[in-house]
């Protein structure tokens, strides 16, 4: 399957908006409330007689009786580091890579867009370890390769591959060292059952300061609903190649509270942590997914 990059473009024209105050910004794209004042605060210094009174920090006064004026760090421009989960259960259903597809060109729209803004984007794609990890940067070299990788992970399926997505994300957490936009599109599909681990490592990500969107992609239809037709199924585990032979009416209703509790766990917590959870169902096609939330963001000035 090749990356529909006419498809991408189309989505260029929108600004991506960050909602909290990451590192850097573009003015009148990303909103500060420090008008033209980076978001990164630095240090005081005593106020100078005849300056503005702008940045004066009043509550110092307050406590010291005596002017300092608040500095900041120079702008730069935002940072947004794309993760893709690109283990077995990812490449379901087989025959259109449907959760990966949809990940990939959903990355790519968002690179594209945030590359016009000249807002720099990496691209880290993950299984049971890292992949793929490219430097973040803004120039059109950098974004072409990208998209090749992008590409590349079309092209072929990896069998038995299972998710680490808590390794992943601790890691990630721990690398970048500059407050950023961490967009996930994954499963989560990592011990389900261990939440905990999961919810540890996003709350990771989020205690460095970094702002969060999860991108939960499944196909709803099967893999929550569990809607098969009544007959024998041959079910295997794409991660780890188990094969069981049931009807789907035996372990449907075990099947479907384990994964509503794993599903309303993941949800409550990324809204106790102020992780944005975008509920992407690839049964719904990628246009309205990616167009819904596209026009939520931009209305965020």
């Amino acid at each position: 399957m090749q990356l529909d990059l006419a498809k991408i473009r189309e989505y260029g024209h929108l600004d991506f908006l960050a909602k909290q105050l990451v590192e850097g910004f573009i003015t009148g794209l990303h909103k500060s409330p420090f008008h033209g004042f980076s978001v990164e605060f630095a240090e005081h210094r005593l106020y100078n007689s005849g300056e503005s009174t702008r940045h004066i920090d009043w509550k110092v006064y307050g406590k010291t009786d005596k002017l300092f004026v608040k500095r900041y760090e120079e702008e730069t421009n935002l940072r947004c580091h794309l993760l893709i989960d690109t283990s077995s259960s990812m490449f379901y259903p087989q025959k259109d890579f449907g959760k990966l597809t949809f990940s990939v060109m959903a990355s790519a729209a968002i690179a594209n867009m945030l590359q016009k803004q000249r807002d720099a984007v990496s691209l880290t794609t993950f299984s049971d370890g890292i992949e793929i990890q490219t430097q973040c940067k803004s120039t059109p070299t950098h974004i072409h390769k990208i998209f090749l990788d992008l590409e590349g992970l079309l092209k072929q399926s990896k069998p038995n591959r299972r998710t680490s997505v808590v390794e992943t994300l601790h890691a990630i957490a721990d690398k970048i060292h500059k407050r950023s936009l961490v967009i996930i599109f994954s499963d989560m599909f990592d011990d389900i059952e261990n939440t905990e681990k999961i919810f540890s490592a996003l709350q990771h990500l989020r205690h460095n300061m970094h702002e969060v969107l999860l991108f939960h992609v499944t196909d709803q239809h099967t893999e929550r609903d569990f809607e098969f037709e009544e007959r024998p199924y041959e079910f295997i585990d794409l991660e780890s190649g188990e094969k069981v032979r049931v009807q789907p009416s035996q372990v449907k209703e075990h099947y479907k509270k384990t994964i509503e509790s794993f599903y309303h766990e993941l949800k409550l917590k990324c809204g106790t942590y102020k992780i944005e959870f975008i509920e992407a169902d690839i049964s719904k096609g990628f246009n309205p997914i990616l167009d819904s939330f596209l026009k939520k963001r931009s209305k965020m000035k």
